[in-house]
């Protein structure tokens, strides 16, 4: 058309306030210009740092983002993804429930739109992948307090099993948190401190299941000497804990979390954390669909691993004497 005319329409559509049908532009273009993403938990600070990473990059590239959220449930996961398909996003970065249940994913894979996922991989797709160093970082922190003394080390995670008991890390369906164990164990392993499994904890999926699973630990007659929190949400659960049982940290009980949530700067102590590139994971995610959507369809699939980093604070500190021995009886 004519300038002329051009002009007079888009005039004629600012008068009238006029909004496109979306829906009509993605069945001619093929595309809805949107993602869907969908997370285990939006409460979570890490998801919601995640996210700033994911819409950061996705308005760059003209697209707008649609968040669900699965409560790390695989059935509320399963129909997300469908609500998303649904609505015609032209592609998805999902962080696994459970990583061993993945047939709804291939549903995404068949629609011909592109997959990335976030911060949790899985072996049985071969997809995009963004992740952290887990194990090897975890490795590191173990490392740090058995150096301090600490035997007793034990390891909190949201993570169930069937029986609420931790026996193997294949148990674990989330990829980072399995990796994490992973590494703690090995280390211990190699100091020959025995029987770590009985250390690691599982259900601590609410500051109120948080509180019953560390008043237990350290009302016992034989308590850790510190702890690893999975998440903030559960260090905040744990330091809180601690100083309802009128606990000292780090004199009585050195706490650890991962992720640099802002709470644990902010306490007395400030807390010792292991700072995860959320935002960059993020990022990543969401640069890797857009190239996906910009073109790159057929190339290899990329696994990104991002680098973390241990911030010592003031929440942890050398064992009690009276718990330096080798033995990690409960």
């Amino acid at each position: 058309m004519s300038d002329r005319v051009r002009d007079a329409v888009i005039a004629a559509a600012k008068k009238l306030d006029y909004r496109p049908n979306e829906l009509a532009r993605s069945m001619t273009t093929g595309r809805s210009g949107t993602i869907g993403v969908v997370v285990g938990d939006i409460e979570n600070p890490f998801f919601s740092q995640a996210m700033r990473g994911i819409t950061d990059v996705a308005r760059l590239a003209g697209f707008t983002v649609i968040l669900m959220n699965s409560g790390e449930n695989v059935d509320a996961e399963k129909d997300a993804i469908r609500t998303l398909l649904a609505k015609r996003v032209d592609g998805l970065i999902v962080s696994l429930a459970r990583e061993s249940e993945t047939d709804h994913l291939q549903e995404i894979l068949r629609s011909g739109r592109p997959l990335a996922l976030l911060d949790r991989g899985s072996s049985l797709l071969d997809v995009d992948t963004v992740i952290s160093n887990d194990r090897d970082t975890a490795r590191d922190v173990t490392k740090r307090l058995i150096a301090l003394g600490h035997r007793r080390i034990a390891y909190l995670t949201a993570c169930d099993t069937a029986d609420h008991m931790f026996h193997d890390p294949a148990d674990i369906q989330t990829g980072s948190v399995r990796r994490r164990i992973e590494g703690y164990l090995e280390v211990c392993q190699e100091t020959e401190i025995p029987d770590a499994e009985k250390w690691v904890r599982v259900g601590a999926i609410s500051p109120e299941a948080t509180e019953v699973i560390v008043t237990e630990l350290l009302q016992a007659p034989v308590r850790p000497s510190a702890i690893i929190a999975s998440d903030s949400v559960i260090g905040l659960a744990a330091f809180k804990a601690s100083r309802a049982l009128d606990l000292k940290l780090p004199r009585d009980l050195s706490l650890m979390s991962f992720h640099d949530a802002d709470w644990t700067s902010v306490t007395s102590p400030p807390v010792t954390v292991v700072r995860q590139p959320v935002y960059q994971l993020g990022e990543a995610a969401a640069k890797l669909l857009v190239e996906r959507l910009s073109g790159d369809e057929k190339g290899p699939t990329r696994r990104v691993v991002l680098p973390m980093s241990l911030i010592e604070r003031d929440s942890v500190g050398p064992a009690p004497m009276s718990t330096r021995n080798t033995s990690a009886a409960m």
